[in-house]
């Protein structure tokens, strides 16, 4: 989850209630100067830059250590001498403690009982008085008893003070194979002209982009389905607005769920901002420019040249993020088949069996909305055997869900993935299973599947939810067992812990149902078509 650092960094942005889960630390290798913070022992520091406004709000500054094992005991000393003329740099609160002489701050930490690699926070604030283009470095120098000593630098600059606004809420419609035009716009209710703005967009499988533009980023992982991020070239006058052209909207999936109703976000940063964020949240991964053209953002109200390039940074940036909600109309749901297994071994031999499921359509499956379905396999193993080896989709059902991925010895598996799954696609959870005694062994393959509101919910054909695994197993010598140890089909009772399982699994999977949103490290999966 994110730290509490991360979230108030987020929260200082005005999207932290769009973020469901992300890693721990941020997308550090994005910053090439990383490599040069290490110290004489070997481990490396990083700590974010921020930019302050004159009468602006708090900014956060967190330093992390780059190391495998987190630290339990530490020393940190903060030199604040360079930015203490124009920026307050807080004392923070929290485990260990902190004391101050001068400039310097120094806060330790020991016997930490839950160690984590964010080492401190700091809130920044302007000083009265502060003005736009001073710029400073804060020197932050960590002190370990087993791992030496290694110093970062962070950079705190004043900029200027814009407030970007937007609607708060777009209300749109469409069908699936439709195009829905999104006229988006952003206001300025500052006294200064913002230099340029870049929305940056993420939303549900319902809401594709209709084109990718050369100025928009577009990034392939750890966001909603889509999310993209556009720098517009125009100046958005103070008191004025500016509005997407006319080719900017949606494209509707053709296999989309319908009736249905998608949801994404659209949020406004200036460019500085933009940058900030970029660096800081964790893993936004892989990434590409479009190439149908570029996207522009006409002022609605005089706009005046560009008469200054100091970096400019949102001083209310709660009041520029729109939701968009998109009404998908039609009757398209989806039919999902399990699929089970059969093979043929010796006892004592360990063989692969793959199971898992088939979208047969029309609509592709866990693609979010309010009334999509996602759907989870209850793979139950035969009994006389015992798998070695488990994929990374499935854990074990009798434990805590979402714990101990691909953990061996389990008997039965919940097994999930987060990917939209399309029509025709096949989803495989490839086992490895040694078989412990002869005869006819039977497991099942069960399929559930949930909605946002966490209730169960049926596909077109639930007939078809049950599949089989069997297992005929050799005995030594080349005797059959004669169905000892076949068992009764393995079929679990969805009754106990279980039933929480199933019930629990709507607030998992669709944590984003409302808001359209998750981060998450997706594992790939093996889609077949």
């Amino acid at each position: 989850m994110l730290t509490n650092s991360t979230r108030r960094w987020l929260a200082g942005l005005g999207v932290a209630g769009a973020f469901v889960a992300a890693s721990a630390t941020p997308a550090f290798a994005a910053d090439p100067t990383i490599a040069d913070a290490v110290g004489a022992e070997g481990f490396s520091l990083y700590a974010n830059n921020v930019i302050v406004a004159p009468d602006g709000p708090e900014k956060w500054i967190s330093l992390y250590s780059l190391v495998d094992e987190p630290f339990t005991d530490y020393t940190v000393k903060v030199d604040r001498s360079a930015v203490d003329g124009f920026a307050d740099v807080q004392k923070p609160e929290g485990p260990g403690s902190c004391t101050e002489t001068g400039a310097v701050l120094t806060c330790t930490v020991k016997n930490d009982a839950e160690p984590d690699l964010d080492l401190l926070s700091l809130a920044v604030l302007p000083r009265d008085g502060a003005k736009a283009g001073q710029e400073g470095q804060l020197q932050f120098t960590v002190t370990t008893p087993s791992a030496g000593t290694a110093t970062y630098r962070s950079t705190v600059t004043v900029g200027e003070g814009v407030d970007l606004t937007s609607e708060p809420f777009v209300n749109l419609s469409g069908t699936p194979g439709s195009t829905v035009p999104a006229p988006l716009s952003v206001g300025n209710q500052g006294k200064t002209d913002a230099e340029g703005a870049v929305l940056f967009f993420f939303g549900s499988y319902g809401v594709a982009p209709a084109k990718r533009y050369e100025n928009c980023e577009y990034f392939e992982d750890n966001f909603d389905e889509y999310a993209y991020a556009c720098t517009l070239d125009a100046t958005v006058a103070a008191g004025g607005s500016a509005k997407l052209d006319d080719s900017f909207g949606f494209a509707v999936p053709r296999d989309a769920w319908a009736p249905n109703t998608d949801y994404g976000f659209a949020i406004w940063m200036t460019p500085a901002d933009w940058q900030a964020f970029r660096s800081e949240v964790p893993d936004f991964g892989k990434s590409e420019k479009g190439d149908e053209g570029v996207l522009k953002l006409n002022p609605t109200a005089p706009s005046r040249a560009l008469a200054r390039a100091m970096q400019q940074t949102d001083v209310d940036p709660t009041n520029n993020e729109t939701m968009i909600q998109l009404a998908i109309k039609g009757n398209q749901k989806a039919d999902v088949a399990a699929n089970g297994a059969t093979v043929d071994a010796e006892v004592g031999a360990t063989v692969p069996v793959t199971v898992g499921f088939t979208n047969n359509g029309p609509a592709a499956i866990n693609a979010g909305g309010e009334d999509g379905i996602y759907t989870l396999a209850l793979v139950t193993l035969p009994k006389g055997t015992t798998a070695v080896k488990a994929p990374e989709q499935c854990a074990d059902a009798e434990g805590e869900f979402g714990q101990d991925s691909g953990k061996a010895g389990a008997a039965v598996y919940a097994c999930f993935v987060p990917e939209v799954v399309g029509s025709g696609k096949k989803v495989e959870f490839p086992f490895s299973l040694r078989v412990d005694q002869p005869g006819t062994l039977a497991g099942t393959v069960e399929l559930f599947h949930g909605g946002p509101d966490e209730t169960g919910r049926k596909d077109l054909n639930p007939a078809n939810d049950t599949a089989k695994i069997v297992v005929k197993a050799i005995g030594h010598g080349g005797q059959g067992g004669g169905g000892q140890g076949g068992g009764d089909g393995g079929s679990l009772p969805i009754t106990g812990a279980n039933t929480a399982l199933i019930a629990g699994v709507g607030a998992l999977l669709l944590a984003a149902g409302a808001a359209g949103y998750v981060v998450t490290r997706r594992r790939k999966t093996r889609f077949i078509a």
